[in-house]
């Protein structure tokens, strides 16, 4: 509050797009690097989350048996247990937290869901009559699974991607902005928690808490439409005709 009383708060101007906070930084430099990084938290995160997912939803949508459930029953267990409770545990423990271990945290909880659809999906194919030409000619599992099964899956694999990562951020943000997150770096979601600390709705400092919130939606929306529409590539059942 002290640096509040000596640094003034511009609004919007030529010199500072987005005006500056009370510690007088630039908030559009700050949107610029937390957009990054966030986005960076959200790829790492997604791509750590649906590339476990796809493994453990390939070998039990295959193979089937003792496994198949052994995986379908962790996964359902865990998705039974609240996200943001584990998230938040997690989170309040480690000491110095940084986009790359926020990352990986929220990916911890980011398998679970893409696990199931992909089963889901592989249970769907294995059952098509190009597999079981493949398998009667004597394709191994193994290759029956790389050179028919995956590259079946890769649309689908890629709209689960896009979801994951507007998840992903979404649950990093929501962390950040309890003050759990890598709070000495930026980000969208510790540009909205110093916001709060700060009191930026109360004191009518707009230009620093409705951007970030702006942007959150801007991106958000845009994975959605992107999932979207390649869902509806890659399930024939949504194309308009």
């Amino acid at each position: 509050a002290n640096v509040g009383a000596t640094v003034p708060r511009l609004p919007p101007d030529a010199a500072h797009l987005l005006g500056t906070d009370v510690q007088g930084r630039d908030l559009f430099a700050v949107m610029v690097l937390g957009t990054l990084n966030t986005l960076k938290m959200g790829l790492i995160a997604g791509f750590v989350g649906v590339g476990i997912g796809l493994v453990l939803g390939l070998v039990a949508g295959f193979l089937g048996g003792w496994i198949d459930s052994l995986i379908r029953i962790v996964s359902d267990s865990l998705m039974t247990v609240p996200g943001i409770a584990i998230l938040v545990i997690i989170a309040s423990n480690i000491g110095q937290m940084t986009v790359e271990i926020m990352a990986f945290t929220v990916a911890g909880l980011a398998w679970m869901i893409p696990t199931r659809t992909i089963r889901a999906q592989v249970l769907t194919i294995r059952e098509r009559p190009y597999i079981e030409v493949a398998r009667a000619n004597g394709v191994a599992p193994l290759g029956l699974i790389f050179l028919e099964v995956l590259p079946n899956l890769l649309p689908f694999v890629f709209a689960t991607f896009v979801g994951a990562v507007g998840g992903a951020m979404l649950a990093a943000i929501g962390l950040e902005a309890l003050g759990l997150g890598a709070i000495q770096t930026q980000t969208l979601g510790v540009t909205i928690y110093w916001a709060q600390e700060y009191t930026a709705v109360l004191r009518g400092l707009w230009w620093w808490w409705g951007p970030p919130i702006a942007m959150i939606a801007l991106i958000l929306l845009s994975l959605s439409i992107t999932s979207a529409g390649l869902d509806r590539f890659a399930n024939p059942r949504l194309r308009r005709d």
